[in-house]
């Protein structure tokens, strides 16, 4: 027990007295005390000097109290998040403490901790326990260079409370440096929109080695399963998707994943954009995707060039750069498969038609001439762009350009931006 606790100042006082004058000796004033040597010697020193004033320690650390204002603002941005939580149409379960301490410190300049947003949560009323971990997935696949493994994923929600509309979120994420390679909003998700965020990975960073999705009948084809009654014609192998061509076209394999636990390192980062993405969207009122764009931009920004990653212990930026610089990366320049001569052919939609005794293949209820020299019967590939601002039909006949067709935009927005 500390000395303030067991005697008073008086009591001090009068056994320092006693040693001065001799009748105690030191290891009895030490005794009566319960002090060590350096502690007495202390003690005597500033008895004997007049300084003796009190037995309690000073404080050296100052505690900060926060502010009434501060305490305002926090409430304030608590109670938006319960907004969201209790809206069941809104991606969003529970509280993001780091988020609100973020959004205060921007607000009042301050310098406050999640923990003491935590703690205010709890007093009033703003907390919800965490659910308790299932079973952990417990095989790790590790990477050892950038490009190794690509991982794809997309999200369909209502990102925004003021949106009318849901949007689908397309990420794709380095495996060995958790870079958002990829992270774009489009109005619906469909093969073209995972066309488009390949061609923004492939043509900015290079081709890498494999893209690793999920079972989505857009990366896959979906075999039916064998029944008493009824045995699968067609295979899984017999049956190329949109993305499977582009993805082998440029140079890249395909890997699916067998369960949601297997697709963790996209899963995680799609969770934190989840919640940074709608409660910026709800804090500025966003009506339009294209405002929801300029606030992901930020978003990812925060995410690859300045968040600390959980588990490589670095930025992701940081580590993707390095990589490039000691060359442990498997990334290399995109290449055109001939006969090609444009990325177009690469990054595009593709189907076969077969031309009529008009000189014409028909596709979308409508009649495209092709050259006289094309033979009644061939096979002819269509090439189609379905950019909404810039749509475009190629047909292709024995590896020939023979027809570009510049095709009427539609009234959507552009969704290649």
């Amino acid at each position: 027990m500390q000395l303030h606790k067991r005697l008073k100042l008086a009591q001090v006082c009068l056994i320092l007295d006693w040693y001065g004058q001799g009748l105690l000796s030191g290891p009895e004033a030490r005794a009566k005390l319960g002090v060590k040597q350096r502690r007495f010697f202390v003690l005597l020193k500033a008895h004997r000097s007049g300084q003796l004033k009190r037995l309690t320690p000073k404080r050296t650390n100052r505690h900060r109290r926060i502010a009434k204002s501060v305490e305002a603002v926090i409430r304030a941005e608590l109670a938006r998040d319960k907004r969201l939580i209790d809206e069941a149409s809104m991606p969003v379960n529970t509280y993001n403490y780091r988020a609100v301490r973020d959004e205060v410190v921007k607000q009042t300049g301050g310098h406050i901790s999640a923990q003491t947003v935590r703690n205010r949560a709890k007093d009033w009323g703003y907390y919800i326990p965490k659910p308790k971990l299932k079973a952990k997935h417990t095989r790790v696949v590790l990477t050892t260079a950038t490009g190794l493994l690509l991982q794809h994923d997309a999200s369909h929600h209502k990102w925004s409370p003021y949106a009318d509309t849901k949007w689908c979120l397309i990420t794709t994420i380095d495996d060995y440096s958790r870079m958002l390679l990829c992270a774009e909003l489009f109005e619906e998700e469909s093969a073209w929109a995972h066309i488009l965020a390949l061609k923004k990975v492939v043509l900015t960073y290079g081709v890498g080695c494999n893209y690793y999705t999920d079972n989505h009948s857009i990366f896959r084809y979906a075999e039916r399963m064998e029944s008493y009654w009824q045995t699968p014609k067609i295979s899984t192998k017999d049956i190329k998707t949109q993305w499977q061509r582009a993805v082998k076209e440029c140079g890249m394999d395909n890997i699916w994943a067998m369960s949601p636990e297997a697709k963790g390192k996209i899963e995680r980062p799609y969770r934190w954009l989840q919640d940074r993405l709608v409660r910026q969207c709800a804090r500025e009122k966003v009506t339009t995707i294209d405002q929801a764009r300029v606030i992901l931009t930020a978003e990812v920004e925060r995410y690859n060039a300045r968040q600390v990653h959980s588990t490589t212990g670095e930025i992701p930026l940081i580590r993707f750069q390095r990589a490039e610089r000691e060359g442990n990366t498997v990334f290399r320049p995109f290449v055109l498969p001939l006969p090609y001569t444009s990325n177009k052919d690469v990054f595009c939609l593709k189907e076969e038609r077969v031309v009529n005794s008009y000189g014409a293949v028909s596709w979308r209820n409508h009649l495209w001439k092709v050259p006289r020299t094309i033979p009644e019967g061939a096979r002819v590939s269509l090439h189609i762009l379905a950019d909404s601002s810039r749509p475009e039909l190629r047909i292709w006949y024995k590896d020939n350009l023979v027809s570009a067709t510049l095709l009427t935009p539609t009234n959507k927005p552009n969704t290649n931006k």
